[in-house]
């Protein structure tokens, strides 16, 4: 083909793109764009002036003080532990299921991503029920692990299956053995997949609160729970809840550069071959002894000790306050997708249509929810809503606020990726037709992109069910949610009573989370 030729078939794909870039976005996507940013922007301003409404130098105080100096260790320490198992636990694993002959590879990698549906607050509450002696650092670690490490696993394994074996196999032929070409062809090559799954581990144990609060293992977001439910000044919640805010940018920032370092590409013509499947011999027993050691602590354990619970010491079962749970929770979650996939909506289409400064800011904007955790999101609108908005303290119009300011990126990403899979061209026809911007977004650019954005919407739904510290400060008086109700029952010892309640949790959630399986 020519290159006049290549050119032409070039050439109409990129010129919507560019006139994309080109045009100013519409008023009807940048007014609710604008406010969504405010929404998630909102938190954090008022949280810093609420940290340093008493100068610096008390915020210093505060943060050079021995206890918060030791807060910040058990957290660092807790976050070191469970990224390095997690990285133990899902490179073996997706090297298992991706490289080698296990019997049962695809089932043993399902198990491997079945902890992901079970809350972290869920599994602690297992494990403690069942081994009281764990509480603390033990605990908080194993809990920690075996949920977070199928983020490592996910896109390791991902990964493996694309690698090129030209290099595993140029090293074999001089002589490597299989460990040592896995360490230094194979290992390096996963380095920016597994770094990145790290950072989100890192993230996740750093904003985590119910587990530790189970485990009664104090880190930073227990520390803040516990001052703003202990003092009527609130100064030095805020002012912790922004030390943990600066932790959790710093691994944000980091997670940036490792994004930006080159990885390895494979550049030679023609398609990459298949990895040769490696033959474990002698070793097939071990690796399904460690395939089914994983699944069973993290998968099996917690649901047959919730299975236990069920059955035994439930003669007190409160079924009122039960069924009054359950409706709130999925009263509140529906609410709080709905909303939150509206205003993703305007972002996601500025973000996938329009280049620009403008877009820019306003998609980053909304992104900022996803580097703060609950416990200073929750503190930081009980603050604003105390001083300037009264009316809706602890009212449901403040906690899906809560909502939208945590998972907005949720549906943004969704929302965006949706819109970049349906043609621009017909949004230019529609507009050249004499169609307004509303038109075109509720007529060409919704319909197109819904089943994305559906998908979002019930991801969104899954993860605000789950919430747990934004709920518990925010909630109206007298509203419980499953994951409140469990967290109360645990805190005073009722195991048998919190059992339904975290079984409600992993069902309900089970219903959206198996529609998306099926539909990805």
């Amino acid at each position: 083909m020519s290159t006049d030729t290549t050119r032409s078939v070039r050439t109409p794909a990129a010129a919507p793109r560019a006139a994309a870039g080109r045009r100013t976005p519409p008023l009807v996507l940048l007014l609710p764009a604008a406010a969504a940013a405010l929404i998630a922007l909102l938190p954090l301003g008022y949280l810093g002036v609420r940290a340093m409404e008493r100068g610096w130098g008390f915020a210093w105080d505060i943060v050079t003080e021995e206890r918060t100096l030791e807060l910040l260790g058990r957290s660092l320490w807790l976050t070191a532990i469970v990224v390095a198992g997690s990285l133990l636990l899902g490179i073996s694993l997706a090297w298992l299921t991706v490289r080698t002959d296990l019997p049962g590879r695809r089932a043993w990698a399902v198990l491997a991503t079945l902890p992901l549906a079970v809350p972290s607050y869920v599994a602690a509450f297992t494990w403690i029920s069942a081994f009281p002696s764990l509480e603390g650092l033990p605990g908080a670690a194993i809990t920690l692990t075996f949920a977070c490490f199928p983020y490592v696993f996910l896109p390791v394994a991902a990964v493996l299956r694309g690698i090129d074996p030209a290099q595993e196999e140029a090293a074999r032929s001089l002589g490597s053995g299989a460990f040592r070409t896995f360490v230094r062809i194979t290992l390096p090559q996963l380095r920016p997949a597994a770094a990145g799954g790290a950072i989100l581990v890192a993230l996740y144990v750093l904003s985590d609160f119910g587990s530790v609060s189970i485990t009664r293992y104090d880190t930073f977001t227990r520390a803040i729970h516990t001052s703003y439910q202990a003092s009527f000044d609130r100064t030095p919640a805020a002012v912790l809840g922004c030390v943990l805010v600066v932790m959790t940018v710093l691994l944000v920032l980091a997670e940036n550069r490792t994004r930006g370092r080159a990885g390895h590409a494979r550049t030679g013509r023609g398609s990459a071959r298949p990895p040769v499947t490696l033959r474990l011999g002698h070793g097939t027993g071990p690796a399904l002894g460690w395939c089914a050691a994983v699944a069973g602590a993290a998968v099996v354990f917690p649901l047959a000790t919730l299975g236990y619970w069920l059955t035994v010491g439930n003669s007190g079962f409160d079924a009122e306050k039960f069924w009054d749970a359950t409706l709130a929770t999925v009263t509140v979650a529906a609410v709080g997708a709905a909303v939150t996939t509206l205003l993703a909506l305007p972002v996601g289409v500025l973000s996938a249509r329009y280049r620009g400064r403008l877009a820019g800011l306003l998609e980053q904007s909304v992104y900022a929810g996803h580097a703060v955790p609950g416990i200073t999101v929750g503190l930081a609108l009980v603050f604003f809503a105390v001083r300037y908005a009264y009316p809706v303290y602890q009212e449901l119009p403040l906690l899906i606020t809560a909502y939208v300011v945590l998972f907005l990126p949720v549906a943004v990403a969704s929302a965006r990726a949706a819109v970049l899979q349906a043609p621009p061209v017909l949004e230019d026809v529609a507009r050249s037709l004499g169609r307004r911007p509303l038109q075109v977004l509720r007529e060409i650019t919704v319909p197109l992109a819904a089943p994305g954005i559906g998908a979002g919407a019930a991801l969104t739904f899954v993860v605000i069910m789950k919430e747990l510290p934004a709920t518990l400060l925010l909630r109206p008086t007298g509203t419980d949610t499953l994951a409140t109700r469990l967290w109360t029952e645990t805190g005073a010892g009722a195991f048998a009573g919190a059992a339904p309640y975290a079984a409600a949790i992993v069902l309900i959630a089970a219903v959206p989370s198996y529609l998306l399986g099926r539909r990805s």
